[in-house]
Formats: structure tokens, sequence, C-alpha cells
């Protein structure tokens, strides 16, 4: 299948790029680089353009023969969200309605949406179900949640066949060592525990240890990478005109900030020095998928999950990269 990959260049979308590619399939990047990195992607894979440009959305769609697409590019910090939510609602809902737009132009029907548990928000539940009500509390979840509607009227209207698959904590990096998480700033919990376990940050700073878990700290699900990447490709291959999915992608056990610094202590074999500050706005204490729903209907397990190989293999990337694709 020829698939284009927006955002195929961060962090996500080039796992499932490399993903895809491995699996058979013709799919190629479509980044405007603001995040992602040309390193990141085959240099026959990659069309830098931006997902806001019309005419350049459908000029790649057109170009590449393309039967699908899998779209990533967004802004997905939450704290920055918070601070600067115009930019997330002009670049996370009004960009994805230009690729929806530059679809229908082009006659490509099927979507894979990288959609996120921050759509539910503050469930007071251990597991989070795709059933319960989405009621976001930060821009990100929100701008995530008004996509997701988006796409939903515009299938029903135009008949495309979608996919929105709400993931958790994406963490660690490919197995081999050559590729991982690369960001300026580094918003994300375990790279910045392995930058103080490299000595590239002197201290950690851990927001809040006042929340309702059993050590204080935020609670969450990690899921490797190429996990995330099997279950994009394997939800691919029931799309269809017309077909209409929703899955968490998520291991179903939780891991509290101090639990993974233990964690990464134990697999560095160095001391991690934290220290407790201020909660930051719009975390929630808990956020753990319920993944049953995807396991039942695709047969989908994650292979490479557990936390000890996410952060062995996310340590070997900080090492062989400490300074990420530049080194």
């Amino acid at each position: 299948m020829r698939i284009l990959v927006t955002g195929g260049a961060g962090y996500v979308g080039s796992a499932c790029l490399r993903y895809l590619l491995g699996h058979g399939e013709d799919a190629v990047a479509y980044d405007n680089l603001s995040a992602g990195h040309r390193a990141a992607v085959p240099a026959d894979r990659l069309i830098v353009g931006d997902i806001r440009d019309q005419s350049g959305l459908v000029s790649a769609l057109r170009d590449t023969g393309a039967q699908a697409v899998m779209h990533f590019a967004a802004l997905a910090y939450v704290g920055e969200s918070v601070i600067h939510p115009q930019r997330y609602y002009e670049n996370n809902v009004a960009g994805s309605l230009s690729v929806l737009q530059a679809m229908r132009s082009t006659g490509v029907s099927r979507l894979v949406f990288s959609s996120t548990c921050a759509t539910y928000g503050i469930t007071g539940h251990d597991l989070i179900s795709e059933s319960l009500p989405q009621e976001p509390v930060n821009p990100y979840g929100r701008t995530k949640l008004a996509v997701e509607w988006m796409i939903r009227d515009c299938a029903a209207a135009y008949g495309f066949g979608y996919t929105l698959l709400r993931y958790f904590n994406a963490a660690g990096a490919a197995a081999d060592g050559q590729h991982g998480e690369d960001h300026d700033p580094e918003p994300h919990l375990l790279p910045l525990v392995l930058q103080c376990a490299l000595g590239q940050k002197e201290t950690l700073q851990v927001y809040g240890n006042d929340y309702d878990t059993p050590d204080g700290t935020c609670i969450r699900d990690y899921i490797h990478v190429d996990d995330l990447a099997s279950a994009h490709w394997a939800t691919l291959q029931r799309i269809d005109s017309g077909t209409a999915q929703v899955y968490n992608i998520g291991t179903g056990t939780g891991y509290s900030v101090l639990e993974v610094i233990a964690v990464a202590e134990r697999v560095t074999g160095r001391s991690i020095e934290h220290k407790i500050a201020p909660r930051r706005p719009g975390d929630p204490a808990r956020l753990v998928a319920d993944p049953q729903k995807l396991i039942a209907a695709l047969g989908w397990q994650p292979t490479c999950s557990k936390i000890e190989t996410i952060v062995a293999n996310a340590w070997q990337w900080h090492q062989t990269h400490p300074h990420g694709y530049a080194s």
C-alpha cells in the first residue's frame, strides 16, 4: 500500500514509517522538519512540507499515488499548549482540516489518526477504556478531540474510512540503537532521566508529589514506539471506505515518576538526582490504558513495552547519540 505519513520525520511518525517500510509498504514522510529530523528517515522517503500548505499536500498525495494517510503531524506538548493555545489550534486543528481537504481533493479515503489519551482528561478510573467520556483538561487534548470529531464528520459526509488511535506515553528507542527520541527542548520524562544519568543534567525536576497516587507522583502507561508502530500497521490493514474504529494503545500497566527513576537507576547503574517542583497545569494524576479492545479486535500485543526494555533501549540510544541525531 502507498501511504503518506504526515509528521513522518518525528519521533513516533518515523518509527511508524520505518515499520511500514520493513513490512513491505510503500511509505513516504511529509514533514516540515520543525521538530522532525532528516536523519530519522531514508533520504528518498521524505517530502519537506507543511500540513497547512494545501497545494503542497495535494501535490504530495498525487505524486506518491497515496492510497492512505497516517496523520501524526501535530504540536504535542501539554505544558506548551497551556501557554500557547492559539499555536496549537492553528497547527493541530487547522492543519488537520487541511489534510482532510487534500484527501478529499485527491480521492484518498483511508486515514489513521494519531490521537491521544489526553482527550480523556481526569477520569477517576484506574484503567481508561474507549467508552469513557472525553473531557480533556488542557489545550493539547482539546485540539486532538476537535480533530477526532472533524474526522468523524468528514468521514460521514465523504465516505472516508478511518481509525482513531488514542495512545498513551510513547517511549523507548529502536532496538539497534540507531533511532530514538530527540526533542529540543526535551519535555518527556524518560529522556530527561537519562540525560541526568549521562551527566548532561545535574538534577531532574519531579513536578508534584502530592497527587492521589501511592507515592504522590504522576502515573503513566509507557508504550514502546515499536509497539505503537505495529498497532498502526495492524489497524491500517482493516480500513476501507466507510469503516470507523477507535482504539487505545497502551499496556494496561502504569508507572509513577519515582518508579521510572528507580528503573533507570537499575538499568544504567547510575544515581539520578531529583528534586520536587510544583505541579504543572494540565497534568492528570493517572493515565493508564485499557487496551483490551485493540487486543480482541486485531490480536495485537505489545512485545517490547516492559518498562525495563523501554529504558534499556532508550539508554542505548542516548549513550550512542548523546546529542540526538546531531551526534
